[in-house]
């Protein structure tokens, strides 16, 4: 079958999750792309520098926590050796398999690579310039679309912004070039929680510093509440209402200034400090004054629910276009944006989309949350169905978590799925699907879910919203 883009030249540019699968589907689609990055083969910050780095080293701490938990079912491991050096390698073997493999699969579609740097000529050409500095290897690309995928970077907090080696962004976290006795960790989303749990497990103390009053602002306190209740037992300090308002290097550390209520020792010294307070879009230098497409105060690209920018020509995705910035969300951003160049009926418009924090205990939610229904007046009624109860849960010494459903109390459909625990993560699927499939409460109560699982937590959730569940008595019934 011919396709109407058969020819088409399309440009990418930024080859992470959003960028790559945009560019695998075009090719797909029989479209001529050229797929532009920093990087010699596709993954963008997620795979080099994100993601999958922290997710690898995340598996490590895990399997130390529980040869630690494992004492208590008279198991003893002993005292873990870490080799730091054959961690790091293994991280970057794995990092390594998967960007060649992406690099496999980009030229077996006969994708045109190129590595540089891009900027807008006009609305149908960019200017390429070699990482290198190489003056010979600077090209002129002309493109009939071009979709921008150039992803963010860590926030800078103004005036915090020390230039020393013992202040790490969550790049240079990742590098793993080291673990420090003492560890600050300036911020309490699910970067900071994530590189904190892992440098806590490899031996450092960790301390977390946080200007609101709970860990992972935005996240319902309920699932919040066991990961929190983990966390202090780990690291050394958890502190909230917080923030650094200076910090200076010293011969035996970072020296910080804290301000907070009941600060006893406002001032203290760390070995190193780890600024984790969010991302900002990579939205600049890119000449857009060349163009139609226009950015807004944040630095996001605006575009409509086609991923369409200001200039017709032009699509955005992935971080750079805004919240929430996953590389998930990127990746659907993406097909969107190449099923509307080959002029097919598209939008971007996904009920629900999946957010994980891959600490321990996982946290994971999709569609409406209790937060934002409190905030904007949507009806709802919520079934918990808590792990303590669960046959699975419990033969893994972990049933620490909390499965929950938000339910429209008028049509009992399913508008919102949160869970806490052990393979949150792998969880959410189920949900995400009860969300934009419109179930009701009663779809997910009727199908029959294996036992011993925690998939069946989803299934006596949804119990509880007609009254006791088989394995839990609720105090007070629907």
């Amino acid at each position: 079958m011919t396709n109407s883009t058969d020819g088409a030249r399309v440009v990418v540019i930024g080859a992470g999750p959003g960028g790559y699968a945009a560019a695998f589907h075009a090719a797909d689609l029989g479209m001529d792309v050229t797929l532009v990055d920093v990087e010699a083969e596709p993954g963008g910050v997620c795979l080099y520098r994100g993601c999958i780095p922290s997710k690898a080293l995340l598996h490590v701490a895990a399997l130390l926590r529980e040869t630690r938990d494992a004492e208590a079912w008279g198991v003893h491991f002993g005292a873990p050796e870490i080799d730091l050096d054959a961690l790091r390698g293994w991280k970057e073997q794995v990092v390594k398999k998967l960007t060649s493999g992406l690099g496999q699969l980009a030229r077996q579609r006969k994708l045109t690579l190129v590595r540089g740097r891009a900027r807008f000529r006009n609305a149908h050409s960019i200017e390429v310039t070699s990482v290198d500095g190489d003056a010979d290897m600077d090209r002129t690309i002309e493109f009939d679309h071009a979709i921008v995928a150039t992803g963010s970077r860590p926030t800078v907090i103004p005036g915090l912004d020390l230039d020393s080696p013992r202040v790490m962004d969550s790049t240079a976290a990742l590098a793993l070039d080291g673990v420090p006795d003492s560890l600050l960790v300036i911020g309490g989303g699910y970067i900071g929680l994530e590189l904190g749990s892992v440098y806590a497990a490899l031996g450092s103390r960790v301390t977390v510093v946080e200007m609101t009053s709970g860990l992972l602002p935005g996240a319902d306190r309920d699932l919040v509440e066991p990961l929190a209740r983990r966390l202090r037992s780990e690291f050394e300090e958890i502190l909230l209402d917080t923030r650094v308002i200076e910090m200076q290097e010293a011969t035996d550390g970072v020296r910080v200034t804290l301000a907070g209520l009941n600060l006893a020792q406002p001032q203290r010294t760390f070995d190193r400090a780890l600024v984790a307070v969010g991302r900002m879009p990579n939205s600049q230098g890119l000449g857009f004054e060349q163009t139609g497409v226009e950015v807004d105060s944040r630095g996001f690209i605006k575009t409509d629910e086609q991923r369409r920018t200001g200039e017709p020509s032009i699509f955005a995705i992935g971080d750079v276009v805004g919240e929430p910035m996953l590389a998930h969300k990127a990746t659907h951003e993406g097909l969107v944006a190449v099923e509307v160049i080959a002029g097919r009926p598209a939008v971007f418009a996904p009920l629900a989309i999946p957010a994980v924090v891959f600490t321990d205990p996982e946290i994971a939610w999709c569609g409406l949350t209790e937060t934002a229904a409190l905030s904007r007046g949507i009806p709802f009624e919520i079934a918990r169905f808590p792990w303590a109860a669960s046959g699975r849960a419990t033969t893994l010494g972990r049933n620490d978590g909390l499965t929950k459903l938000l339910i429209d109390p008028q049509t009992e459909r399913v508008l919102g799925v949160g869970i806490v625990g052990q393979g949150a993560g792998e969880l959410i699927g189920e949900g995400l699907l009860a969300v934009e499939m419109g179930a009701r409460a009663d779809d997910l109560r009727r199908s029959v879910h294996a036992h011993p699982t925690l998939a069946e937590t989803l299934m006596e959730a949804a119990e509880l919203f007609f009254g006791p569940a088989t394995h839990y008595l609720p105090r007070r019934k629907r």
